[in-house]
């Protein structure tokens, strides 16, 4: 048996929202198993404590996610997990290592070419967040609301043979408000850089993939696993690339590598 794996130096995964019932797990589970990296950076909001507070929701497929982040620290892979505010209970933990997996606010990542890049949730750089906390949490029940029609609306676009739409992504980029806040979200995380006196800085946060040069800064946003199903990968030549997993995983591109049936691993 042959299993087509894709090898990269560098992963970065965000906003994951283990714990709801938007999160995306059987996509980000197929993206684990099919995807390797000597690093792994988990950059913020992997679980959303918000929501769990309120109502417990945990499928197997989010343990079998948990777990397979496990084995990849153990068999070697460096992992840092950068806490958001949807998890921020594990930033008064920080710095700490917990089965392998370092928990860090911030990290700088050098590119196999030298570039450093700043990584950080971004959402203190988000006025809502740190000015108006309760005007967050109103926002989130509006989104949980999206993605829930979203849900469904994706089960009768799978019956119809039609590949899955985000309609929270589409009403985000068609209202102004939400795009202006979009750009001055990226102007400040790259001011944040600037300051640090690296070349780049990668976030998460505002669920919007994107590799943009914003003057002499590269932005980068990983996206997330509930509307985009998205990673941010740096190859083995220093190529900084956004992945879409729903658009790869029915049209691999991976480099093949022989593997014995007997080796394959279940989760």
């Amino acid at each position: 048996m042959t299993v087509s794996i894709k090898h990269h130096r560098a992963i970065w995964i965000s906003d994951v929202h283990l714990g709801t019932r938007g999160c995306k797990a059987d996509l980000l589970l197929d993206f684990l198993k099919n995807n390797e990296s000597e690093y792994l950076y988990l950059v913020g909001d992997i679980l959303d404590c918000w929501r769990l507070k309120k109502s417990w929701y945990w499928t197997q497929q989010h343990n079998d996610i948990v777990q397979k982040i496990l084995r990849k620290a153990r068999k070697g892979t460096k992992i840092f997990y950068i806490p958001g505010n949807h998890d921020e209970a594990l930033r008064d933990y920080a710095p700490i290592s917990m089965g392998g997996i370092s928990i860090v606010n911030e990290a700088i990542h050098t590119m196999i070419d030298g570039r450093k890049f700043l990584m950080l949730h971004g959402d203190q750089f988000d006025s809502v967040i740190r000015c108006a906390k309760w005007l967050a949490l109103l926002g989130d029940h509006a989104y949980d609301f999206t993605i829930f029609i979203n849900h469904f609306y994706n089960i009768l676009r799978k019956k119809l043979g039609y590949s899955y739409w985000s309609l929270s992504a589409y009403l985000k980029h068609k209202v102004k408000n939400a795009v202006n806040f979009i750009s001055a979200f990226e102007h400040a995380v790259v001011q944040e850089a600037r300051k640090q006196n690296v070349d780049g800085v990668i976030c998460g946060h505002i669920h919007k993939p994107e590799i943009i040069e914003i003057q002499d800064i590269t932005y980068a946003n990983g996206g997330d696993w509930v509307e985009n199903c998205t990673a941010l990968v740096e190859s083995w030549d220093g190529q900084l690339r956004i992945l879409h997993w729903t658009e790869l995983m029915h049209h691999p591109v991976h480099q093949t590598v022989p593997v014995r049936a007997e080796e394959v691993e279940k989760v």
